[in-house]
């Protein structure tokens, strides 16, 4: 049986992700302090934060969970990118991404309380960014959306208007592969599917209590 599931995030898109899959969780941030961890390999920077933010959560609970946790950073002319500090970086970032292809690179960490197993990997799109004019780069950063951003944009908000095509996985760009976070609850003996008979189960359950 599949235990909860507790999204060590606070990001709206890897909520908004999960829920379209149909897949019931809680959320629990970690508010673990990123600048702990350094590196200047993205795949391994990732990994590590993705599985910091995952331990610091699995330590607080009191039942069998399973816990995600991620990172995302994108890496662009070998440097890597996570959020901006301000709207003026958000507006240097975005010229420097004109008409480049950046990676964008995922951490996935899931720790399984109950097994006391953990298992880490990561996820990476290619992006093709657009060549957007300085006037549309100052529109996109006065919305605030690049700003709350790793790699300064949002496939899935208005920063979609300025990526011409990825190469990989689309929710991977978003916050979180599904395909990839499948796999790894595979891999521990669950199956992601089950949570959809329970969802079921409960919307029914539901739906009974509101109308007797």
């Amino acid at each position: 049986m599949l235990p909860p599931i507790v999204l060590a995030s606070q990001s709206a898109a890897r909520r908004q992700l999960l829920k379209a899959a149909g897949i019931p969780f809680r959320v629990q941030p970690s508010y673990f302090d990123e600048s702990q961890i350094k590196s200047s390999d993205p795949v391994e920077l990732v990994q590590k934060l993705a599985s910091a933010k995952a331990e610091v959560v699995a330590a607080q609970q009191r039942e069998p969970v399973l816990v995600v946790g991620a990172d995302s950073v994108l890496y662009l002319d070998g440097e890597i990118l996570g959020k901006p500090a301000n709207a003026l970086e958000a507006e240097r970032r975005l010229r420097q991404m004109r008409g480049e292809v950046g990676e964008l690179y995922t951490g996935h960490a899931l720790i399984d309380t109950k097994q006391n197993r953990r298992l880490t990997h990561y996820a990476v799109t290619r992006v093709f960014f657009a060549k957007p004019s300085d006037e549309e780069i100052r529109a996109y950063v006065a919305t605030g959306e690049p700003l709350n951003c790793a790699g300064c944009f949002a496939i899935d908000g208005r920063g979609s208007l300025f990526v011409e095509r990825i190469e990989g996985c689309p929710g991977n760009v978003i916050g979180l592969s599904l395909p990839l976070l499948r796999r790894m609850m595979q891999e521990l003996g669950y199956s992601l599917t089950d949570a959809w008979s329970m969802t079921l189960v409960n919307d029914k359950l539901n739906y009974t209590e509101n109308n007797v």
